[in-house]
């Protein structure tokens, strides 16, 4: 059973073998905006119109403390969507931190803050702030469908969503998978091959007889 706050073990097992266990990886292009940035928590999904951060404003006023705001920029991603002002509204009102499928600004002060940003790049032009939008339903981004509830755990290797009826299936398989992965480290210190152990067919690939 999961946990009353599972955020810790989330992030001991991290988001590579949550999202190898049954969580739903983002694509590659949403990543740490600074180096060390890391988050499990609960979404608030929000969905904005093109190249319009409204919806992102009322999300930091509408999503539960403690809770990551996964926003939807749409087809328009390389606007400065987020900056330090943002960030300072979010820690005012606890929130964990953020994910976004577009782009973000004022890194060094986002940095300063420890505020983590998972995004995909930065953008110095600004959005404006009048087009509708949606907050605490659904968002898609990074390629998942992400509802409000859901949790969301970003590290240095990227972003991975699991679903909140999911949560003990995936932490029990996440921690199933590190021990299994221990006991490789084990074996490979001692000699033995990844080939080997992984139960690896050689067969396809050409080598030099002398190889």
């Amino acid at each position: 059973m999961a946990p009353a706050d599972p955020a810790a073990p989330l992030l001991e097992l991290g988001a590579a073998t949550l999202g190898e266990s049954g969580g739903r990886a983002m694509r590659a292009r949403v990543h740490a905006i600074w180096p060390g940035a890391r988050v499990a928590a609960p979404a608030f999904a929000v969905r904005c119109g093109p190249g319009d951060n409204l919806a992102v404003h009322v999300g930091v006023t509408a999503a539960p403390g403690g809770s990551v705001l996964v926003v939807d920029v749409g087809d328009v991603p390389e606007l400065g969507y987020w900056g330090e002002v943002l960030t300072t509204a979010a820690e005012a009102r606890g929130l964990a931190g953020l994910v976004i499928d577009g782009c973000v600004r004022d890194v060094a002060a986002l940095e300063a803050h420890r505020f983590p940003v998972f995004a995909t790049g930065v953008a110095l032009p600004g959005a404006t702030k009048a087009r509708p939008g949606e907050v605490g339903a659904t968002s898609h981004v990074g390629g998942v469908e992400v509802t409000s509830g859901d949790w969301v755990v970003g590290d240095a290797d990227g972003v991975t969503v699991i679903g909140a009826t999911s949560l003990d299936r995936v932490l029990d398989a996440g921690r199933a998978r590190a021990d299994k992965e221990s006991g490789l480290f084990i074996a490979l210190r001692g000699g033995a091959t990844t080939v080997e152990l992984l139960g690896l067919d050689p067969s396809p690939i050409q080598r030099p007889p002398d190889v």
